[in-house]
């Protein structure tokens, strides 16, 4: 049985995510910072996967909780075939750079860059033994560019230094069967981050020329296919999910 390892997995475009693994027939390794609560609530909902799950807490800002992530899952399943790095901080406030403290700063980028290093670095040898493996980042719109997003100074740079991470890891491990691809996806909000393809096409979007918003399903099916064992042939690539369209800067146009 394949096993998923995704981060902040339990809520928004991560609980899509983990749905998509579970409909393939894997077990999964959830992370989730620290909502109780909401653990609870899944367990009920997905009772039917109930030995395929594990929630494992922690916060992915803190080497020693990534170690714990990695270790549970290993413990529990034995290897590790899927990682999502879908985990990120992100600060919605609007706000130039010389406005950002460092305790912000230093949180944007370790959510964001420092934390994938410290997973790839678990995780690659076990894929490695395996002879398989399918790494996920995320990034934004146009990260492979390096553009700048106004107000967003700490997570552009990390998320353009995730690209080339990205890219760089693909050439790395290509020759042990390890893909490594990241996914962009678009404006994504509320509630819209864990409803279906079917639900956003009931709602009228007039922001996006498809008609509709994205979805979680979107961005769950993107990923899907990403890991597929046929995909092997799709490394070092930046995908983005937008709807058409231009979410960077586009208070400026």
């Amino acid at each position: 049985m394949r096993h998923a390892v995704i981060t902040a997995g339990s809520k928004g475009l991560g609980k899509k995510v983990t749905e998509q693994f579970l409909e393939m027939g894997c077990s999964v390794t959830i992370n989730y910072r620290s909502d109780v609560t909401r653990v609870s609530q899944l367990m009920t909902e997905w009772e039917p996967y109930q030995e395929k799950l594990q929630f494992v807490q922690g916060d992915v800002t803190k080497k020693e909780d990534i170690a714990n992530i990695i270790e549970q899952a290993m413990k529990r399943f034995g290897r590790i075939d899927y990682l999502v790095n879908n985990a990120g901080p992100y600060i919605f406030e609007r706000k130039k750079l010389v406005d950002y403290d460092e305790k912000e700063w230093y949180e944007i980028i370790n959510g964001n860059l420092n934390a994938v290093f410290h997973f790839l670095k678990l995780t690659i040898p076990i894929m490695r033994k395996q002879k398989f493996g399918r790494i996920i980042t995320y990034g934004f719109q146009d990260a492979e560019h390096t553009p700048g997003w106004i107000y967003r100074s700490a997570f552009a740079a990390a998320k353009a230094g995730l690209v080339s991470l990205t890219k760089t890891i693909a050439f790395e491990e290509a020759e042990y069967g390890i893909t490594a691809n990241m996914v962009c996806p678009g404006d994504i909000i509320g509630e819209m981050k864990e409803a279906d393809i079917e639900t956003a096409r009931l709602i009228k979007d007039n922001h996006t020329p498809v008609g509709r918003s994205g979805t979680g399903e979107d961005i769950g099916r993107i990923i899907r296919f990403l890991c597929e064992d046929n995909s092997d042939f799709i490394t070092g690539s930046v995908i983005s999910a937008s709807g058409g369209i231009q979410v960077v800067n586009r208070g400026l146009q």
